[in-house]
């Protein structure tokens, strides 16, 4: 039982000046939470035990699945890291170290070395597979802008687990499986949430999806088709475009364009110079930017820009990009800035790429690399040629489904969960092979599936609650019963702590608010922040043989008799399961 009176708690009535998003301002306003550095939080009792109950939940669909559970530690020499290349890929998101001999270490971001190194140590035959193994663990990643609570830290607890089959087949059983399990974690966590394609990112792999809980406050952006039920993370929205038909476009033409360095200066002069009928979307825009080392430009039309996270899904191996500064032009002497066009790319050694929307056989207004001149009548695959095509414009809603053709929506959401088909990457890395039927060598391949633990107790909170406070799902919530005992006389607290011991005693978690000193107001607004499902109060109606129950999601209230309380109780909490 919890006892207000001697539980290490402390409610603020105040929002937290850093605080964002309504799950950092609650969790820290009722006690759960309290931040140590940019991105780093501890846990306070009420806390740890939310955050257990979300473990324990994920713990057991995994192991009603058949997956086993493993533990590795979050400090780990660089060597597995260097051998599948993630030791330099990582960037500045791995938080690296030395110990006092010099060696080099890192803080685990993921584990997929360890994973494949642990059964390579253990498994060398087919008869040992197909194997699912999983951990839950505190992760680390160095990132640039930890914001929103924990929902984006530098220290966070995720469930990663890992599946090893010898072929293909299987390994697809094993996604599958891990589908369905998911699917079930996160019905008993009371998540709203879409499964949306989505791109592995750093882990590599095939086949990728991603389990999104709609937010406003969300960092993901998805797209959502309302005909065929298409869903996908704005990275993997794929777009689909026909080429066009240039025979009939009259030669490339330098036009007279004084003063038009952004793309509606450009616009403007062109209607009032050249003919009505120019929108944004009539140019092309050439983005400069800096991908690693090395110079680069996107094509996208004038009327979207460059959505960054899209453009780097489709740049495996970049692990910066950014636009280039003044320094970059001055290395660049041949780029006039706000005049450049794709035509001269390769005269200025600038690898192109182009947005699958500036398609072939398509004409633009663009730059014509000379200051104040712009060219039309610029034909993709006649003036110029892309070096390759990559998803890099930002989405908006009304953009085609590529499944049905339909204007899609987009909504915001968090990442919850992630599941990727890794294949053999890290198998072939790291030498993990078993013998098959006929005794032949062969290489494993890998599933890889994470759920943010940390992460999805912000999403309950971000989804559940109202404007006095948090609301938990009853298997989530510290304690099934909130009661609430009022008043300056001993009958309140004696029958409150009567109901409370029997409460628990038929399994029903209780938080008990015995403190004598703090008025029923403050009581009321505490239990009203701090969430818990069921609220009793034990006050002016037990003059008459009566308790109050109240629902702290509906708001409803009754009054029971105290003989009919735990009946009552126990009928309230299996109408909210």
């Amino acid at each position: 039982m919890l006892r207000m009176s001697s539980l290490f708690l402390r409610t603020l009535r105040d929002d937290p000046a850093d605080a964002e998003v309504p799950s950092h301002k609650l969790l820290v306003r009722a006690g759960y939470i309290r931040r140590i550095a940019a991105g780093i939080y501890s846990w306070l009792p009420l806390g740890v035990i939310t955050l257990r109950n979300v473990e324990n939940i994920i713990r057991e669909e995994m192991d009603k699945a058949g997956f086993q559970e493993v533990h590795f530690p979050a400090l780990l020499p660089k060597e597995a890291y260097e051998a599948t290349n993630r030791w330099e890929e990582y960037g500045p998101s791995l938080f690296r170290l030395q110990d006092r001999k010099g060696g080099d270490y890192l803080l685990g971001p993921t584990h997929e070395e360890m994973f494949t190194l642990m059964v390579k140590g253990e498994y060398s035959s087919y008869k040992d597979l197909p194997l699912t193994i999983y951990q839950i663990q505190n992760k680390f990643r160095d990132e640039a802008r930890p914001r929103s609570g924990i929902i984006r830290g530098r220290e966070f607890v995720m469930k990663d687990s890992y599946s090893f089959d010898l072929t293909d087949e299987g390994l697809g059983i094993s996604y599958d499986k891990h589908r369905d399990a998911y699917i079930t974690t996160f019905d008993r966590l009371h998540l709203k949430y879409n499964i949306v394609k989505a791109v592995s990112g750093a882990m590599g792999g095939s086949k990728s999806e991603e389990f999104l809980a709609p937010c406003p406050t969300g960092e993901d952006t998805y797209v959502l088709c309302p005909k065929c039920g298409f869903a996908a993370n704005v990275e993997a929205m794929v777009t689909k475009v026909t080429p066009a038909d240039a025979s009939g476009v009259p030669a490339l033409e330098e036009l007279d364009t004084p003063n038009t360095p952004t793309i509606d200066s450009l616009v403007d002069v062109l209607n009032s110079k050249f003919g009505g009928g120019f929108t944004g979307a009539s140019t092309l825009k050439n983005v400069l930017l800096m991908a690693d080392k090395k110079a680069i430009s996107v094509l996208v039309p004038g009327d979207r820009e460059v959505d960054l996270k899209r453009l780097q899904a489709g740049l495996p191996g970049v692990e910066e990009l950014r636009v280039f500064e003044v320094a970059d032009f001055a290395k660049h002497p041949g780029l006039v800035k706000g005049y450049i066009g794709p035509q001269d790319a390769g005269k200025f050694g600038i690898t192109v790429y182009a947005d699958p929307r500036v398609a072939p056989g398509t004409s633009w207004v663009t730059g014509a690399n000379k200051k104040d001149r712009h060219a039309r009548n610029v034909v993709n695959g006649r003036d110029f040629t892309p070096d390759a095509y990559v998803e890099a414009a930002e989405i908006r809603e009304g953009d085609s489904c590529p499944e049905c053709s339909t204007a899609v929506v987009i909504d915001r959401a968090i990442e919850i969960g992630h599941i990727f088909q890794l294949g053999r990457k890290y198998a072939d890395a790291l030498g993990l092979t078993v013998l098959d039927q006929n005794g032949k060598s062969q290489v494993v391949t890998m599933g890889s599936y994470g759920i943010g633990v940390s992460r999805a107790v912000a999403a309950i909170a971000e989804q559940s609650y109202d404007e006095i406070g948090l609301v938990w799902p009853l298997e989530v919530a510290p304690a099934k019963v909130h009661i609430v005992a009022t008043g300056k006389e001993d009958l309140p607290f004696d029958t409150a702590l009567d109901i409370a011991t029997k409460l628990e005693a038929s399994g029903i978690t209780v938080m008990l608010d015995d403190r004598r000193d703090p008025s029923a107001g403050v009581k009321f607004k505490d239990a009203e922040l701090i969430g818990i499902p069921v609220i009793i109060v034990v006050g002016k109606s037990l003059a008459e043989g009566k308790i109050e129950l109240r629902n702290r999601k509906s708001g409803e209230k009754s009054e029971v008799a105290v003989g009919d309380a735990i009946s009552a109780v126990t009928t309230l909490i299996a109408s909210l399961s």
